[in-house]
């Protein structure tokens, strides 16, 4: 084989058509490479429709460069045994003779950290590229967040939204305030949703009901369902999702984005995020059609400006304080949490309504929203002292979204605040009766919310006493946690010490909860 000039690895999780691994390729003397490598989805025990989606959107978009006359080395799940995908790496550089590896920044510390000594130690030149999906380079990031002792979103948005004229009139932020987040918290009542418009669906096409049965056959016992599958696996789809979105559901999606009902696991959301983790739309293209609904169809503000926090800012500042703290922020746990994952987080099989109906929505679709993964999962693997490290890999494993730069930031540090609080102020946790009050999850479950000791105490309640009560000194304190403790303190110490032997006892059972 004659020496080729650049080798182009594109991963599984940049499948933009624009990519800056693209800028200067010559099909006459460069090739792409892409690599299904099993490990990829074992290393943490993948949902089958995050494998799915992965494996699937990677085969359209090879399908896409080998229309344009590229020559696309693609290395299907199976080609290669089942070697890591930097072993595989390693045999195709040898094979096509590259002298240059061309890789856009990779989305995972680990695999960026193994590709760059696999190139070192067999003298081959990596050219490494930012990667422009994103609006704020790595680089950047950092610069910005050496300005500040903790850095924190809301003063990062700000800055970007004034940086990149987002919501700006004049110099100053659309409405007069830069966030509308307390307009944005409604629950349902006792109604409920009423009807809520269906999101878009993607039937699987030959390509996907080929994955779908690879899949099947070949990671039979992973968690999780394949039979709904119908996620946008290309750019046409997930630009159909992004206009069905902003058409019919961003209206109602920031005065609703925070409830929860049984049997509506998509509500007013987007359905999106994965399409935009796997790089096929960009953030930018996402906030200008927001703003241009908003314009056309006269959208509320605070649904616009709640869902342009979430593109501009939070996303693009998680991705900035992953790649700032890692490696360390792997390894974080504040409060020495080392209880093992209770097994139902696997089958959904549990007493609690509210885990059911979460986790049985995730193993069903490989979804939910930021508020069942932060108060509801979440909140519960904090409550329960669970090992950060495993409550991280549960998280990178069940949802199709899921890639390391977002998932490990959002889950070690806004979770579970196993890093101290690095970014944020407090920890996110509240009492069974917050899960009441923005869904029906309570509704016929035999925890009662608002009871923190007896047989029929709800677990999330005396979880989180407890948690109040254990780190007490503490959370006094801290300002955004101080009212909480004045309310434990009103606790008397006959109530303290039930809700002590009630916790204790729960703690050692959670796997019958």
């Amino acid at each position: 084989m004659a020496e080729m000039r650049h080798l182009v690895l594109v991963l599984g999780d940049q499948l933009d058509a624009d990519s800056a691994a693209f800028a200067g390729f010559d099909p006459a003397s460069d090739a792409v490479l892409m690599i299904e490598a099993a490990g990829e989805s074992t290393h943490v025990w993948s949902h089958k429709a995050r494998t799915v989606l992965f494996l699937t959107a990677m085969r359209h978009f090879a399908q896409g460069l080998r229309a344009r006359g590229w020559t696309v080395d693609y290395r299907a799940l199976g080609d290669d045994a089942e070697a890591a995908l930097v072993d595989i790496l390693a045999a195709r550089l040898t094979q096509h003779q590259a002298r240059r590896l061309v890789l856009v920044e990779p989305g995972e510390w680990r695999l960026e950290q193994a590709i760059r000594a696999l190139c070192s130690s067999n003298g081959i030149t990596l050219d490494l590229r930012d990667d422009l999906h994103f609006m704020m380079s790595r680089q950047g990031f950092a610069d910005w967040a050496r300005k500040y002792k903790q850095p924190r979103m809301e003063f990062f948005y700000r800055h970007m939204r004034e940086r990149h004229a987002v919501l700006m009139e004049g110099g100053e932020p659309a409405g007069g305030r830069w966030n509308f987040d307390a307009d944005n918290r409604a629950g349902f009542g006792k109604r409920g949703p009423g009807l809520v418009p269906a999101p878009l669906a993607f039937p699987p096409d030959d390509v996907t009901r080929g994955v779908i049965d690879l899949v099947e056959a070949r990671l039979a016992d992973h968690p999780g369902s394949t039979a709904h599958f119908d996620w946008p696996v290309t750019r046409d789809d997930a630009l159909a999702a992004l206009a069905d979105f902003v058409e019919h559901r961003l209206e109602l999606f920031g005065h609703h984005q925070d409830a929860m009902w049984t049997g509506q696991p998509w509500l007013w959301h987007a359905r999106i995020s994965a399409a935009m983790n796997l790089k096929l739309i960009g953030p930018r293209e996402v906030i200008a059609a927001a703003i241009d609904a908003m314009q056309r169809y006269r959208l509320p503000l605070q649904s616009v400006e709640g869902f342009v926090r979430q593109v501009l800012g939070w996303r693009e500042f998680i991705r900035g304080m992953y790649w700032l703290d890692m490696p360390g922020l792997r390894d974080a746990n504040h409060f020495g949490h080392a209880r093992a994952l209770p097994r139902w987080y696997w089958t959904g099989d549990t007493h609690m309504q509210c885990m059911r109906a979460a986790i049985g929505q995730t193993l069903q679709y490989g979804y939910a929203h930021h508020i069942q993964r932060l108060m509801v999962t979440g909140q519960f693997a904090l409550l329960a002292e669970i090992e950060p490290q495993q409550v991280e890999d549960w998280y990178l494993a069940v949802y199709v979204d899921a890639v390391e730069w977002v998932e490990l930031p959002n889950v070690a540090g806004m979770t579970l605040y196993a890093n101290g609080g690095r970014f944020t102020s407090k920890p996110y946790v509240a009492s069974g009766a917050y899960i009441q009050r923005m869904s029906n999850y309570c509704d016929g479950c035999r925890y009662r919310p608002t009871e923190r000791t007896g047989e029929r105490a709800c677990p999330v309640t005396t979880l989180y006493w407890h948690f109040l009560d254990r780190h007490e000194t503490a959370f006094a304190g801290n300002p955004r946690t101080a009212l909480m403790v004045k309310n434990l303190q009103r606790i008397g110490d006959a109530e303290r010490d039930a809700l002590r032997n009630r916790a204790a006892d729960m703690l050692d059972n959670l796997d019958r909860l």
